[in-house]
């Protein structure tokens, strides 16, 4: 039993216990399982070099030095980490049993760090100082509050951030947004800036003298605005402007190195996000590329090269890296990357050097560079599982399929390998947001999926996703949520003709709003399902709209409606997926974490009680120490195994 231990504990890099005859895995301690099947051992080491792989995601660059800062899973959950020369193994500097989510050195000298991290997954931020030398931690933030966003200003003597109330899921009344500054030496010492209106603001961004805050305000996904605040008098001034009846998405605002305008992305007068310029004085908006029909995914601006960088989402989830120059408003030369997905633009201080994360569909995420003078790029670090040959991988090929309402519909689609003869069966894996996309990257432990038990993976893009431009991102808006359902519906559809896929062995999967649209499919579709699985998934539109926390109540009210207004209210109750308990007929495993803020644990908990009652087949996890999602490797990897004796008995073994 010590060797069967320890073998798990190799491959799963925490070890997993065991049932008291060695045969069988356990879940981990703060883990309640109910109805799910046992997982052998045999089968747990078998899946393992699936589970195996390191996401690097880019921090920033050292002061004065080429080193990267990159948050990376040290064992069990993210950490800060420096890569001191690129192919050099990382090297941590935090060691907490729970994630952090954001670091950044101090600008000039890098003579400490300011991090956040929350607690068991609540997304309860806190920010700390870091002294790299000692190892020591100094809380910056108060606790009790949560640090929503942060920023260092150009001297890297003050941080500002700003604090939101938190347990006040269900309670009534207005939200608050306090913006603070602080000396991170001198934490005790900060001061109170502003007041700010709403429970949602990010995008902080200093101007170049430090006088001066850009912070963006959102009001709903598709509905935000740029301020400009005062930081000696604490008054804030919209720069955006805003016209009745009139909805504009701005992201990643940055000041322009003269400090009189701002770039950002921006959707005013077009269908997608445009890189463009703001004058600060008097809010004229000017878009620097116009030729591309693309949404523009993120920004970021050299002051020191005169450079922007910019990712544009093309071919329904592929990225490509961008640049412009300020001066002569002309693209540059751009890198040739292979396709996939590409985040976190980081600039090193002289312009030359950009960092930024490049996934792929045989690459989980890895920090790369740029050098923009010599055109060479170069890999810094290498997260695939050393016991899984990625490059075999299959790639995904875009697919396309008509709704409801003849409007084309579009996914990725990742087939099984060659080896695997005859038609497939398919699992469909459903986005969350929905104020997102399924992107042409890395499927993670669904590989498993996909190269052992030859399932057909899809990845649908419905209505209601980003990328595709606003118009299409509000399809899905309010009473209109069930249109997106039947985008699903016309999936299965899809796969019935598809000579290739087996419509009779088809699952559907996903979380948070991905958790909803598959309860929604098990109600509509149980009829072509073999089973369900939800993670954190809403199951009564009402009762999530009482209940999570105050600060994003009013954001997601923007999305599905105001469940004060009675009318809207009947609507929603009569979408919920747990007012149609009697039509789900097939199995179903349900994930929660306890401590999420978004989706409350008693979405879970109330589905989970009313498919009993109905005596449904019902497996349910529930993790003491998570949130929204699993981000300790052992519970997210003891969801996977469930699932996958969940897909083995209800997809594989039987038709429905």
């Amino acid at each position: 039993m010590k060797a069967r231990a320890l073998a798990l504990a190799m491959v799963f890099g925490a070890s997993l216990p065991l049932s008291a005859d060695g045969q069988s895995v356990l879940p981990p301690p703060a883990m309640k399982a109910d109805g799910i099947e046992p997982v052998p051992v045999e089968v747990a080491k078998a899946i393992g070099p699936y589970t195996d792989f390191r996401i690097t995601t880019v921090l920033g660059w050292r002061a004065n030095a080429r080193e990267l800062l990159v948050l990376q899973r040290l064992t069990e959950t993210d950490q800060v980490q420096r890569v001191m020369e690129p192919g050099l193994p990382a090297a941590p500097l935090t060691r907490f049993p729970d994630l952090v989510s954001k670091a950044d050195w101090q600008p000039g000298k890098a003579a400490a760090l300011l991090y956040s991290r929350a607690t068991g997954g609540d997304e309860v931020d806190r920010l700390f100082r870091l002294d790299p030398q000692s190892g020591e931690s100094v809380a910056v933030s108060p606790e009790g509050v949560r640090v929503a966003a942060w920023s260092w200003n150009p001297k890297g003597d003050r941080v500002a951030y700003t604090t939101v109330p938190v347990g006040r899921g269900g309670m009534a009344g207005e939200v608050a947004t306090t913006l603070h500054v602080a000396d991170p030496m001198a934490p005790g010492k900060a001061v109170a800036v502003a007041s700010l209106k709403g429970g949602s603001w990010d995008g902080l961004r200093f101007s170049p003298d430090g006088k001066r805050l850009a912070i963006v305000e959102h009001r709903a996904t598709s509905d935000t605005a740029v301020w400009i605040v005062e930081l000696a008098t604490g008054k804030g001034r919209r720069v955006t402007p805003g016209r009745k009846g009139e909805s504009v998405r701005y992201d990643f605002p940055q000041f322009a190195p003269d400090g009189k305008g701002l770039f950002a992305l921006s959707d005013r007068g077009s269908d997608f996000r445009r890189v463009v310029h703001i004058d600060i004085a008097s809010g004229r908006e000017k878009p620097l590329v116009t030729n591309l029909k693309f949404d523009v995914e993120a920004l970021a601006v050299s002051a020191k090269a005169g450079r922007i960088a910019f990712v544009t989402n093309e071919e329904g989830g592929s990225h490509v890296m961008r640049f412009f120059d300020i001066a002569t408003r002309k693209e540059l030369p751009r890198p040739a990357l292979r396709p996939g997905v590409i985040t976190a633009l980081q600039w090193r201080e002289d312009g030359v050097e950009i960092a930024f994360t490049h996934a792929s569909a045989r690459s989980p995420g890895d920090a790369f560079s740029y050098d923009v003078v010599a055109h060479r790029v170069t890999r810094w670090t290498n997260g695939n599982s050393p016991a899984v040959n990625t490059s075999e991988f299959p790639e995904p090929r875009l697919v396309r399929w008509k709704s409801f309402d003849g409007r084309e519909i579009t996914g990725h689609y990742y087939h099984p390998p060659g080896r695997f003869a005859g038609v497939r069966p398919a699992i469909v894996v459903v986005h969350g947001g929905p104020e997102s996309q399924a992107t042409a990257g890395y499927i993670a432990r669904y590989n498993y999926f996909l190269n052992e038990l030859g399932i057909a993976i899809i990845l649908p893009n419905v209505r209601g996703s980003t990328g595709f431009g606003k118009a299409f991102q509000r399809l899905d808006d309010q009473r209109r949520r069930e249109d997106a359902v039947k985008d699903l519906g016309a999936l299965l559809e899809w796969i019935g003709a598809q000579p290739g896929l087996d419509a009779g062995r088809v699952m559907v999967m996903g979380g948070s709003y991905g958790g909803y649209m598959t309860l929604a499919a098990a109600v509509h579709y149980a009829d072509r399902l073999a089973g369900t699985v939800s993670t954190v998934g809403i199951s009564n539109f009402v009762t999530f709209l009482e209940n999570t926390e105050a600060y994003r109540r009013d954001h997601r009210r923007a999305e599905y409606g105001d469940e004060r207004d009675p009318a809207m209210r009947a609507f929603l109750e009569s979408i919920s997926p747990l007012s149609h308990v009697d039509r789900m007929a097939k199995p179903m495993l349900i994930i929660q974490g306890k401590r999420d803020p978004r989706v409350p644990w008693t979405e879970s908990e109330q589905m989970v009680a009313a498919l009993k009652a109905k005596g449904r087949q019902v497996g349910y996890l529930l993790a003491e120490d998570e949130g929204h999602g699993f981000k300790k490797k052992g519970n997210a990897d003891f969801a996977f195994l469930a699932t996958v004796a969940f897909v083995q008995k209800h997809l594989l073994a039987s038709k429905p």
